[in-house]
Formats: structure tokens, C-alpha cells, sequence
């Protein structure tokens, strides 16, 4: 683990002249596609080394072009809050997106990248490493960890590399401080009376308090370290298997995911409110 902090990114690119990148934006931000205009991986556009085309993984028929590298970087996430308060279809919801859309994807274009000897590079996160709050999202980023992992394997043979890329907590549309309280209103008022008296308001406010406060101001705003690892990974000889993107990711969840599972556990809930009813 510790070598990762000896490595340095090489410029040494293997890409071929004539580039051509599938990327799958986040549903609700497009840092990612506008990042990579700027390094001459123009969205929809040919430049003179690269072509980058955007996907909406939801729907099928969209999937179909040659290329050299895919970026997976389609995602969505509704509310941060405990899994009792959420149902079924919020979870259906976020893996329809987060990692059903992405293995479809995938399969989708796989001939394509395996003839090219190409490039896949799927966006997972710490939440991929360390399960911190319920809901879909963590469920599906520890999927994309995988799903890469054996495709990585799989591939292997046929030259194609495979790398993973996990941000930490970045200032996006995803973690909008307005956006997610929002959402953790909308999940409260419809949970039923038992999880609302076992929870209480005073846990509620806390929570948002929590959210709002300290938790949703201190995301990184600096989107370039994300943009760079996905760079190397498509275009180095030598990609890394995994990139942690973000300070907290390298000196707190990534350690913490190879930590005893009590002291992750008492790491997660320390300053967590405690509900109501707790014993």
C-alpha cells in the first residue's frame, strides 16, 4: 500500500496516435467531459488525437462506436441515511445506474476495447473500500470493485489493462450541500412512525447539522487529481490497478480498509448522533 506514496506519474504515454475514449458522465455533473476537453479529449468532438463520446448507460441503443479506452464515470446518489429508513426501489434506483448501467456498458463495448488492446477505467470510490453510511451507493461501488477486478484478470491475456479509480468526497452537483439535505428531508417525511421514533428529530437535526457543517464544506473543490488519474490510466504503459484521488482518501480510508473491522467500525460511528431509542 505504502508503495503508492514512492510512485510518481509517468509521462510516458502507449496510447496510439488515433485515440477514440467512451466516457459515462455523472447524471448530475460534467466536470469529467469538460476536464478532458481541456486535455484534448474533446466530448462529442474530433480533435487531433483524441475523440471522446458520451453515453447515457441507461439506455441501451446509445452504446455502439469503436474506440480505444472506456471511462465509467456514470453515477448517481440520492440520500445519505440509514438503511432501514429507505425501500427497495431506492436501492434498485442507484444500482440500476451506478453498477448494472456500468457493467452493461462494458460488456457492450468490450469486443472493441479487446481488439484495440485497449483501456477500461471504471470511477469507484472509498465508499468501494469503506461502507460509511447505508443506501445503494457504497453497495454499488463495492460491485465496481468487483466486476474490475476480474474483468482486470480476464483481460489480462489480451493486453487490454483495466484500472479503478477511487475520489474521496469531491465538491460536485452530487454532494451539493442544498441538494443532499434536500434529499435526507424527503427520505425522513416518508419513512414511517416506528423509524422516526426510534431515530427522533434531535438525531435528525444532529445529522443534518453534521452534514451540513462539517462534513458537505470540506469537499475538495480541486477536480484536476481525478482528471489526471484518469489520464494516466488510459494513456500510461504502465497503469496504476487502483488510484486513490484526494488527501482523505490516502491517509484515511484507504489505510482504514485494511484496519480490523472494530476499529473501522468505531471510526465510522465516532461522532455519529445516536438515535432515540439506542440502548
Amino acid at each position: 500500500m505504502w508503495l503508492y506514496w514512492l510512485s510518481s506519474v509517468p509521462t510516458t504515454s502507449c496510447a496510439p496516435a488515433e485515440r477514440q475514449v467512451v466516457t459515462t458522465p455523472r447524471h448530475t455533473s460534467h466536470h469529467g467531459c469538460d476536464s478532458l476537453d481541456m486535455r484534448g479529449m474533446r466530448c462529442g468532438l474530433t480533435s487531433d488525437s483524441w475523440k471522446t463520446v458520451t453515453l447515457d448507460v441507461t439506455k441501451t441503443e446509445s452504446i455502439s462506436c469503436r474506440l480505444w479506452g472506456l471511462v465509467n464515470n456514470a453515477g448517481i446518489t440520492l440520500a445519505w441515511a440509514p438503511n432501514q429508513c429507505l425501500t427497495k426501489r431506492d436501492f434498485v434506483t442507484i444500482l440500476d445506474v451506478n453498477l448494472l448501467g456500468v457493467i452493461e456498458v462494458t460488456l457492450s463495448l468490450l469486443s472493441l476495447v479487446r481488439k484495440a488492446r485497449g483501456r477500461v477505467v471504471n470511477v469507484s470510490s472509498i465508499g468501494g473500500r469503506v461502507s460509511i453510511i447505508g443506501g445503494g451507493d457504497s453497495i454499488s461501488k463495492y460491485g465496481i470493485e468487483a466486476f474490475s477486478d476480474s474483468l482486470r484478470r480476464e483481460l489480462a491475456p489480451f493486453g487490454v489493462k483495466v484500472a479503478i479509480i477511487e475520489p474521496s468526497f469531491f465538491k460536485t452537483n452530487m454532494t451539493n450541500t442544498e441538494r443532499v439535505l434536500l434529499q435526507v428531508q424527503e427520505v425522513w417525511d416518508r419513512a414511517p412512525p416506528e423509524i422516526k421514533e426510534i431515530y427522533g428529530e434531535k438525531c435528525l437535526a444532529s445529522y443534518v447539522k453534521l452534514l451540513s457543517e462539517h462534513i458537505l464544506p470540506k469537499c475538495n473543490e480541486n477536480l484536476s487529481e481525478v482528471m489526471d488519474y484518469m489520464e494516466h490510466a488510459l494513456t500510461a504503459c504502465h497503469p496504476r490497478t487502483r488510484y486513490s484521488a484526494g488527501w482523505d482518501a490516502k491517509l484515511l480510508y484507504l489505510p482504514m480498509s485494511y484496519m480490523p473491522t472494530f476499529l473501522v467500525d468505531a471510526i465510522v460511528t465516532w461522532g455519529l448522533p445516536r438515535p432515540a431509542k439506542a440502548l
